[in-house]
């Protein structure tokens, strides 16, 4: 079993053995089907795809529906820059919306599904809106094949102190985080999306709400 190290905030994992991303020596290379598997190395790669086949197939063909749907050939491109970009943001808005605070099982029962609206921009942090969001029951996400690979990264992340998301975006267990509770996590959300503010810094402490810096 592969061994995974402690991840730092804002950097990637291989699939495969673990590793941790340290983009001033080398970034890792994604895979070119699904382009959200990341891998250190093509050894690493060429021993995870037997295991990554299945899932990648399919999120390949559901690019390719979204293409014809969009007329967009970089979707999957653009929604992973966009959740890079927004990492810190997103993670945030889940712990709000889930109140992970107050009720730290709930990550295990339900999530929040973002809706996003493509939007023509130079900006990859800008090339999609808010459309809506809902709390829903994990159960909402019926397709086996996606189920199975987000049950593989939560058991990833539990072994390396973290929870992941779908695309993904990785937050610290709710046990170890210390953000205030906020009900102001909706309107600070589509804020910092259309203004196309990356650089999150949720001054959650004050009485005024959300300190944009």
């Amino acid at each position: 079993m592969p061994h995974y190290s402690q991840k730092p905030r804002g950097h990637r994992l291989c699939d495969q053995c673990g590793a941790v991303e340290n983009p001033a020596v080398a970034k890792f290379r994604l895979c070119g089907g699904c382009l959200v598997t990341q891998y250190c190395s093509p050894a690493c790669q060429k021993i995870h795809w037997p295991v990554h086949k299945t899932v990648c197939h399919h999120t390949s063909g559901q690019l390719s529906s979204a293409k014809q749907v969009y007329g967009e050939s970089d979707v999957a491109r653009n929604l992973r820059k966009f959740t890079s970009a927004y990492n810190t943001l997103l993670g945030w808005a889940g712990f709000q919306a889930l109140q992970l605070k107050r009720m730290p099982s709930n990550i295990r029962s339900n999530a929040l599904l973002i809706e996003l609206t493509p939007r023509s921009s130079s900006d990859a942090s800008r090339r999609f809106s808010i459309a809506a969001t809902h709390i829903i029951p994990r159960t909402y996400i019926n397709d086996p094949v996606v189920m199975a690979d987000i049950q593989r990264r939560e058991e990833r992340c539990r072994m390396c102190g973290s929870v992941s998301q779908v695309m993904p975006v990785e937050v610290d267990a709710p046990s170890r985080i210390t953000w205030d509770m906020r009900d102001d996590w909706l309107s600070t959300l589509h804020h910092c999306v259309e203004s196309g503010q990356t650089e999150f810094l949720p001054k959650s402490t004050t009485s005024r709400g959300c300190v944009f810096d």
